[in-house]
């Protein structure tokens, strides 16, 4: 699938999370066993169209593998595991958090990443943006300092990726923020510049360039 997906999108570099070239982004998490949690998240249904994100799922946090990713990747800290499914195949935007967030691909899935430090007087081109294949199953810590967002389909019936981060992270705020970018409790975020949708809810503009479309 990833040679396939190389050759039909020759404008964007696509690597493997395996990759040299995912360093400075995240890392795999060779000894977490995600075989109970993708069962348990494949009887999700996926929305016909767009994406959903739930903060908390429930049925995840009874698993032995929220206390094994409430330890050894939050340090013991509120953690919270929810899902984030259903179509997308953009760029659109790229939000960052102060923290690490755990993805576990329930199906196969490319995670579209960039690096915070490239963001210059409020902006960064999409030229400076690396896509990664996740094989179904594959867990990865993505870093604080990564920018990411929803992550794109490599199958007509969608994603699915398990992700977990400090407990509260993407809810709304409690007050207004002077910071723009800061969107949801410990969620910074900037849109495409074509992306009107994100644009009339607030979210500032601030990435140019290709708003790269992954084709399968």
């Amino acid at each position: 699938m990833l040679e396939r997906l190389k050759e039909l999108n020759p404008d964007i570099q696509i690597y493997s999370v395996y990759d040299r070239e995912f360093v400075s982004f995240g890392r795999v998490i060779e000894n977490l066993d995600t075989t109970e949690i993708v069962a348990v998240a494949e009887k999700i249904k996926n929305p016909e169209s767009g994406s959903l994100y739930t903060p908390r799922e429930e049925d995840f946090e009874k698993l032995p593998i929220f206390a094994k990713i409430k330890k050894e990747y939050f340090g013991t800290l509120p953690t919270q595991i929810g899902y984030c499914y259903g179509h997308n195949n953009l760029l659109n935007a790229a939000e960052w958090h102060f923290s690490s967030e755990i993805n576990i691909a329930v199906t196969p899935l490319v995670l579209i990443l960039g690096n915070i430090w490239d963001i210059e007087n409020g902006e960064i081109d999409s030229l400076r943006f690396k896509a990664f294949y996740l094989p179904k199953g594959t867990a990865v810590e993505i870093y604080a300092t990564s920018l990411h967002f929803c992550p794109c389909e490599t199958e007509k019936s969608g994603f699915g990726c398990v992700v977990g981060l400090p407990l509260d992270t993407n809810t709304p705020l409690d007050t207004p923020e002077e910071n723009s970018l800061l969107f949801r409790k410990n969620k910074w975020i900037i849109s495409h510049i074509d992306n009107n949708a994100l644009k009339n809810k607030g979210v500032v503009s601030g990435i140019t360039g290709t708003n790269y479309e992954i084709k399968y």
